[in-house]
């Protein structure tokens, strides 16, 4: 990719170079950032900029942004800077940038997550829709041929039937924004059978039914089904599993937010995966990065939120023919 050498930074993350020269074929998203006021947030934002992933509108205060990218070196002269005070203003101003037209995506600056979450769940202000809010990770394993997509690991909590409905429905769509041929969706618990003193089981059972039934569309949906059985063959014929999901799985769906919190952190710190992140079924695309974050995952987030928002372009002007 042109002007940042990342095959030579990132060894063996394919997936995430190749998603970010897929979302380069689009036109750059603009976005707010809210409260860059480190080294970690300008170089995300100058660095997605050079690739042209997004065009970054920089919100905070002013002095303390100038004065953060001076230290780190960042020629920032050519982005927009929207003065805010502080980081629950800057939070509030990058959702009203959204609101009126201005920004496609929203993007986490060097600011608490819940400060900017807040900001976009308010009731009157912000951007909710009729979709449950939820995140996704989308993480480059080492050795495994698909990125997988884990749903939810740092939004919703304790997510009831009602909630993984929606948390379903966006990771499928995600998929598909992705260039997916097919979204292969595992309700993952414990185990591959239905137990009733098992809740998981009981609910991944009734969303593969409501997914029969059109209630969640667009995807390939089975479960329960242990981690081992939705995404090796060969646990899955061990156990004699056959469906077009198991063993194959390219969205793992988890029961809870500590499931899926510690699932994508051990993929990322014992087998040497990146996580991108993105939060669906708000207005926008949110991107959420954190200082601990790679370059290349902090790229691939932006990039995410790029192919979401130009599939919603599409959306929108198809809708007016």
């Amino acid at each position: 990719m042109a002007d940042v050498d990342l095959a030579a930074q990132e060894q063996g993350h394919d997936k995430f170079r190749r998603l970010v020269e897929r979302a380069q074929r689009e036109a750059p998203a603009a976005t707010a950032i809210a409260h860059p006021c480190d080294e970690a947030a300008l170089e995300s934002a100058v660095e997605a900029s050079r690739l042209k992933l997004i065009e970054p509108i920089l919100v905070g205060p002013r002095d303390r942004i100038q004065a953060a990218a001076d230290k780190s070196g960042f020629d920032i002269a050519a982005f927009e800077i929207v003065d805010a005070e502080h980081s629950h203003a800057a939070a509030a101003k990058a959702v009203e940038l959204v609101r009126a037209g201005r920004a496609e995506a929203l993007m986490k600056g060097s600011l608490h997550t819940d400060e900017l979450m807040g900001a976009v769940v308010a009731r009157d202000t912000g951007l909710r829709t009729a979709r449950r809010i939820s995140h996704c990770f989308v993480l480059d394993v080492p050795g495994h041929e698909d990125a997988l997509i884990i749903s939810d690991a740092a939004v919703n909590i304790a997510p009831s039937l009602e909630d993984k409905v929606h948390i379903v429905q966006n990771a499928i769509d995600l998929a598909h924004w992705l260039g997916a041929p097919e979204a292969r969706v595992a309700i993952l618990s414990a185990m591959e059978t239905v137990n009733p003193k098992v809740a998981s089981t009981l609910e991944a059972a009734a969303l593969c039914k409501m997914a029969d039934r059109g209630q969640i569309i667009g995807g390939l949906l089975d479960g329960p089904l242990a981690l081992d059985n939705a995404i090796s063959p060969e646990a899955a014929s061990i156990k004699k599993i056959v469906s077009p999901v198991a063993g194959r799985a390219n969205v793992l769906i988890v029961p809870d937010l500590e499931a899926g919190n510690m699932l994508a952190k051990s993929l990322s710190f014992l087998a040497g995966a990146d996580a991108a992140g993105i939060v669906l079924g708000a207005r926008v695309p949110i991107i959420l990065t954190s200082r601990a974050d790679s370059l290349i995952a902090r790229l691939a987030s932006c990039a995410v939120a790029l192919l979401v928002a130009a599939a919603r372009r599409r959306d929108a002007a198809a809708a007016l023919l």
